[in-house]
């Protein structure tokens, strides 16, 4: 290791200026004439040394990634799993690589509008808009923890490219809703996904919160089945009421994955229960329904039409689909809002 002996007020001191080969005679000549200089203006090279390394360390503490992945950490606990993953998907593919080391202080918004275009070369416009809604939380939530002053994210209104409207491909004609049921009742498939497919069109949740349901969650007596808040988009507790035809038909299932954990049981320990993606491929593979015909959401849509349609009260039908609750205190205590309606 190169080492300069140097004194400094009144004291004999001993700098190591770094280890050698990877320090080469020349860079550590041009080390020992800098911390000369300092001595001359009365600096102590050691101390100077050591303030550097603790600026250092602190722009990494205070750089992009550590405080987007601690976001998302405090945040975790009100989202869904699904969600969160998504969220640092879409950061470690995209925006962890060119800004994750950068401190968050001396991001611009031209460098991140940069990064966001190269989303949008790719065609995915709606990917883009939600990265850029990801960086403007972690810039604020930054600002709110002292480690940063504006959100440049901010800037980038009405930069990026309009996002064209998606809508899950739902059926509204009798005729096809018909057909669909039918096919439903004579799938012959994996058992976990037939069942989740001829339970879905009478629970109006989603697919995940559906594949994921536990039997501890049913009362089979009360004719409920009362999901966890963790499991649900809003985070908040929802209430299914069962009907005399779904309760049939978990009677039927239970003969099948009663003595077991999940409903819905999958293939083993890294795969506990059926996935979304089984789902899509029984409906496309093995049901021949294409995604401009039928999605597993728009069993969710075909109730809300439905219902809609024929004049039933919104209000029962936005409790039914657990759609959010604008009020967050009221949200907290209405999941068993229009039970008997429902």
């Amino acid at each position: 290791t190169w080492r300069l002996a140097y004194r400094f007020m009144g004291k004999q001191k001993l700098l190591a200026i770094g280890p050698y080969p990877a320090i080469g005679l020349k860079e550590a000549r041009e080390r020992r004439e800098a911390a000369k200089k300092l001595l001359v203006d009365n600096i102590d090279p050691s101390v100077a040394k050591q303030a550097a390394k603790a600026a250092a360390a602190t722009a990494a503490r205070d750089s992009f990634e550590p405080i987007a992945r601690e976001w998302v950490e405090r945040n975790a606990p009100r989202w869904s799993e699904a969600y969160r993953l998504n969220i640092l998907d879409r950061m470690e593919r995209d925006i962890f690589g060119p800004l994750g080391k950068r401190p968050i202080k001396t991001i611009t918004a031209p460098e991140l509008l940069s990064i966001l275009r190269k989303i949008e070369s790719r065609g995915a416009i709606e990917t883009a808009h939600r990265a850029l809604s990801d960086c403007g939380r972690v810039f604020r939530y930054a600002i709110a923890t002292g480690r940063a002053e504006r959100d440049v994210a901010a800037d980038l209104r009405g930069a990026l490219a309009r996002a064209p409207e998606t809508h899950f491909a739902t059926m509204t004609d009798p005729k096809d809703v018909g057909k669909i049921l039918r096919d439903i009742d004579t799938y012959n498939g994996l058992v976990s996904v037939r069942y989740v497919l001829k339970l879905i069109p009478y629970f109006f949740v989603r697919s995940g919160e559906l594949t994921k349901a536990e039997w501890a969650e049913f009362d089979m007596d009360k004719a409920e089945w009362r999901i966890p808040a963790e499991r649900m988009k809003m985070r908040q507790i929802h209430i299914v009421p069962l009907a005399r035809q779904p309760l049939a038909i978990l009677r039927e299932l239970h003969a099948f994955s009663g003595q077991g954990r999940y409903l819905f049981p999958g293939k083993g320990r890294l795969a506990p229960t059926v996935d979304g993606k089984s789902l899509v491929w029984a409906l496309r593979k093995k049901m021949g329904y294409t995604k401009d015909m039928m999605s597993i959401h728009g069993f969710r849509a075909m109730a809300s039409t439905y219902l809609n349609e024929q004049g039933y009260n919104r209000d029962w039908i936005e409790r039914q689909l657990a759609h959010s609750e604008r009020n967050s205190i009221r949200a907290a205590y209405n999941y068993a809002e229009y039970l008997p309606e429902r």
